[in-house]
């Protein structure tokens, strides 16, 4: 379902959730996340009070936009790929024993993969991926990553009590967190082909 507002088109995606929320992605696109049986109507005076918070966001969407067309990432070459995956293999895994060892969790293999979408993942048999770009990332970052996928060796999905064990292993992650969301699209657009 969509609802319009000018020339805004906002999609409504429901779900199980009890609260109503907004998401804006990096291109701008809108997505309301209902429960299942809230009225349409109730969704759409949501949005009409969040307004200000809406165009405030596409705003900074604009404005990146643009930053990025006068100044267009320096992308990587395949030597540069090959440099980031030695890099990667010579230094995540020493994260991956430290993390799991506190975490008393097991895992199966790493593989350090160049992806263009996914900064790491966990098979539900223990297989961890992580993308070689994390190397451009701060140290801090790249730890948030390996500690997120290893919690994934105990809750295989996103719920809350997936996230309570992110914070008890590491309590500043949504620092952690904002600054891949922040900066991880620039990373990720300095991929070729």
């Amino acid at each position: 379902m969509v609802i319009r507002k000018g020339k805004l088109r906002i999609e409504v995606v429901r779900s199980n959730r009890k609260t109503l929320g907004l998401k804006i992605d990096q291109d701008g696109n809108i997505t309301a996340q209902a429960p299942y049986r809230m009225p349409t109507q109730e969704i759409s005076d949501f949005v009409d009070q969040k307004m200000g918070w809406i165009e405030k966001h596409l705003a900074l969407i604009e404005e990146k936009k643009r930053e990025r067309e006068l100044h267009p990432p320096e992308l990587l070459s395949d030597e540069d790929i090959d440099r980031l995956i030695q890099e990667a293999l010579d230094y995540i895994p020493g994260r991956v024993n430290y993390y799991a060892a506190k975490m008393h969790v097991t895992y199966r293999s790493i593989t350090i993969r160049n992806q263009k979408t996914r900064w790491g993942s966990c098979s539900a048999k223990g297989g961890l991926n992580f993308n070689c770009l994390l190397m451009l990332a701060p140290k801090e970052v790249i730890d948030y990553v390996v500690v997120h996928e290893l919690c994934h060796r105990l809750e295989m999905n996103h719920s809350p009590r997936f996230w309570s064990e992110v914070g008890r292993v590491m309590p500043d992650y949504a620092v952690r967190r904002a600054w891949l969301k922040e900066n991880g699209g620039e990373i990720m657009r300095r991929m070729t082909g």
